[in-house]
């Protein structure tokens, strides 16, 4: 007895599993589940039928097909360095970046092959007809206008193929290598140059201020050498009339002047290098002075007149008075110009390089106060002739310098009163 199955439920077994494979294939065909951010292009028996978004979508098995699965992120695209030669003739090797994204997947898909390759070798060439218009300086600090340019252009060009070119970026501009030598070289010598004239600028300044600085000192020494001279030709001019007041005062006559003349002659040869003694033609008489003094004489014929003891020939009013400054003032007086030329320093130093300003300047001219009347010294001429007045008055004064001009506005505090005869 034959127990194999039937060639007929054979058959229909196989064709029931055929069946089950066929409807399972066209159930895979068609649902399709599309994700976030990505389109999906269908084409109907050959022809453009639609976009999917993202989502479940049922499609007609064995007549519907996917044609292509299209991103719609902004998408990053950088390109290698390519060869660009500047309108000055130097190849320069640039670097970009591309950001773009698709907004038409159906024009991304249908109108052009392969949209990354087409923005590639856009750039590309745009990126050379404008770095051909530039020489290397420009192309070097005219990157904003560089990438503004291709931008236009790429977006312009891209358009029609539903991409949005959203920024253009060059990542380097490498010059060749003796450039960048010679680049540097440059750039170290411009440094060199503004070094140079920063450090010509701060010894001009300097210079500036050291001859201000020693002119304003030049000035107040002359002038305080100015003021000693005058208060100096003061003292010595009092000094010679209190001397010659003194002198006839206290009675000189021949003899203590013959004596103190012959004590002064020593002097004359006390330097050790003197080999000779120089004697005046006078001296002989100058002895017979001093003999007749120690002997009791006296003067004869008339040869020297007499006056009478503890007279002089200046009055009680003659000697001029003491302008004299009191020390506590002449010190605040001190301070006040210290003070003042710190200050025009400081302000020199501060405006330098400002146009000279004469009211700046203090001590260029100094004031001149009140001339004091110059007395008239009793007894300085000539002794009358024939000698009738025995008295001092017919003594001749020494001659006296005219007093000088006193301090400017010097405060007088008193008239000293020369000394009463004893």
């Amino acid at each position: 007895m034959n127990d194999s199955p039937p060639v007929g439920q054979v058959a229909l077994i196989v064709v029931l599993v055929l069946v089950l494979i066929f409807v399972i294939v066209a159930l895979v065909r068609a649902v399709r589940i599309v994700p976030q951010a990505v389109a999906i292009i269908v084409e109907r028996l050959g022809r453009y039928n639609k976009t999917l978004d993202a989502g479940l979508h049922l499609l007609i098995p064995f007549v519907d097909r996917v044609r292509a699965n299209v991103d719609l992120r902004e998408q990053v695209v950088s390109f290698p360095p390519q060869p660009v030669i500047t309108s000055d003739n130097l190849v320069v090797s640039i670097d970009t970046v591309i950001y773009f994204q698709v907004t038409s997947p159906k024009d991304a898909v249908y109108e052009i092959a392969n949209y990354i390759t087409g923005i590639e070798q856009l750039t590309v060439t745009t990126l050379r007809n404008v770095i051909g218009s530039m020489d290397l300086e420009q192309t070097l600090t005219s990157r904003d206008q560089i990438n503004g340019q291709l931008r236009g252009v790429l977006d312009e060009a891209t358009g029609k193929w539903g991409i949005r070119v959203n920024r253009v970026e060059l990542k380097a501009i490498d010059p060749p290598a003796s450039v960048q030598g010679s680049m540097e070289q440059q750039m170290r010598a411009e440094r060199d140059r503004r070094a140079a004239i920063l450090t010509a600028e701060g010894v001009k300044q300097s210079a500036i201020l050291t001859a201000e600085g020693e002119k304003q000192s030049a000035i107040l020494r002359a002038e305080g050498e100015a003021q000693s001279a005058i208060l100096r030709a003061e003292g010595e001019a009092r000094a010679i009339l209190q001397v010659f007041d003194a002198v006839h005062r206290g009675d000189a006559d021949p003899k203590l002047l013959a004596y103190q003349y012959l004590q002064t002659l020593p002097k004359i040869a006390s330097s050790p290098s003197n080999k000779m003694w120089f004697l005046p033609a006078e001296l002989s008489g100058a002895l017979g002075w001093l003999s007749k003094g120690f002997a009791g004489g006296g003067p004869s014929d008339g040869e020297y007149p007499t006056r009478a003891a503890g007279q002089s020939p200046i009055a009680e009013g003659d000697l001029p008075p003491v302008s004299l400054t009191d020390p506590s003032e002449a010190l605040a007086e001190a301070r006040r110009e210290s003070a003042a030329a710190t200050a025009d320093a400081t302000s020199a130093g501060t405006l330098s390089g400002v146009p000279f300003d004469p009211s700046a300047e203090r001590g260029q001219r100094p004031g001149t106060g009140p001339v004091a009347p110059q007395r008239p010294v009793p007894g300085a001429g000539a002794a009358p002739a024939g000698g009738e007045t025995p008295h001092a008055a017919q003594q001749p004064a020494p001659q006296q310098p005219a007093p000088q001009q006193p301090v400017q506005d010097a405060p007088q505090h008193g008239t000293q009163q020369p000394p009463t005869a004893p």
